[in-house]
């Protein structure tokens, strides 16, 4: 038994995870991991998900460029949603958002609509190639 079997993965097998830049606080993005995904992430200390959509593992930063260096790996006190610190890297400030965002949290609810208060970085067009 491994500290991978403590957690409880979903029916998919995988588990939600949160990244949160170490310096500033900020959360950054949400994301899905698989057990393959969180042994590589804690063995490189590089953010490693699962893309579901894709249906494969994904190196955070692989095609932009933005990696996520982590510091820290926590789990929550059901053993069911993983915590990373991570410093954001490829960009200053960093961009974790594939809009070119800072974080992937950048609208927020006003006057009953969702409205983005964060600015763009980065084109994306010039991220994503």
């Amino acid at each position: 038994m491994t500290w991978l079997d403590d957690i409880k993965w979903d029916a998919q097998g995988l588990v939600p995870v949160i990244a949160q830049e170490k310096g500033s606080g900020d959360v950054l993005m949400f994301a899905w991991m698989n057990r393959e995904a969180l042994q590589k992430t804690a063995e490189l200390q590089r953010a490693v998900y699962f893309s579901r959509s894709r249906s494969k593992l994904w190196f955070k930063g692989e095609e932009s460029g933005h990696v996520q260096q982590v510091h820290e790996i926590r789990i929550d006190c059901d053993n069911d949603v993983i915590l990373l610190t991570v410093t954001q890297t490829g960009h200053e400030p960093g961009i974790a958002c594939h809009t070119g965002r800072h974080s992937c949290f950048y609208s927020v609810l006003r006057e009953g609509r969702w409205q983005p208060v964060d600015p763009v970085l980065k084109d994306p067009e010039s991220i994503y190639k």
